[in-house]
């Protein structure tokens, strides 16, 4: 198994690699899709096995109104038949060792359990706009004292689904 940066050859890997890992679910994939298409920046590694991306992980600003004020770890994915065997705390721990990612606060939304052993506290400052009660909202190096939502780039928020109008038809005059 070899950990790499993401390369523009690996990427259409990495989006096969997000819907396996979360299947029924198109977001993670495209997410990512959408990050790269729009060139925004983000830090990411994948795990090779055997010429295949078994594993990624990326980091995308995290801001407090218009100034980066740390880095979100999002998402993570591990292929199914690699998960439960330390693949996906492997990359997690290079990623945290990368110069990049290393003095700079981070936020992740994840389980605590997972997260807490690798150095993510619970956090209530900043306020997760996807977490009502920051339940599931853990930092690492984070030093906020004011309470803002923090931000994400624009790709996280989900799409909106269109509106079914309910009730009676309006009539047109």
């Amino acid at each position: 198994m070899k950990i790499q940066k993401l390369t523009v050859e690996n990427r259409p890997k990495a989006y096969a690699l997000l819907q396996r890992a979360f299947p029924g679910s198109d977001y993670e994939a495209g997410l990512v899709r959408k990050l790269h298409e729009n060139g925004r920046p983000l830090h990411e590694w994948v795990c090779i096995h055997i010429g295949k991306v078994i594993a990624y992980i990326a980091f995308s600003n995290a801001y407090h109104g218009g100034d980066i004020c740390g880095m979100h770890l999002a998402p993570m994915a591990v292929a199914p038949d690699f998960q439960r065997q330390g693949v996906g705390a492997e990359l997690l721990r290079f990623a945290l060792r990368q110069e990049a990612i290393k003095s700079q606060p981070l936020f992740v939304l994840g389980e605590p359990g997972y997260y807490q052993r690798f150095g993510f506290e619970p956090c209530s400052l900043p306020i997760c706009p996807f977490d009502t009660g920051n339940a599931h909202f853990l930092g690492m190096r984070n030093t906020v004292a004011a309470s803002f939502v923090v931000g994400y780039e624009p790709e996280f928020m989900p799409a909106a689904k269109p509106s079914r109008h309910k009730g009676k038809k309006r009539r047109g005059r």
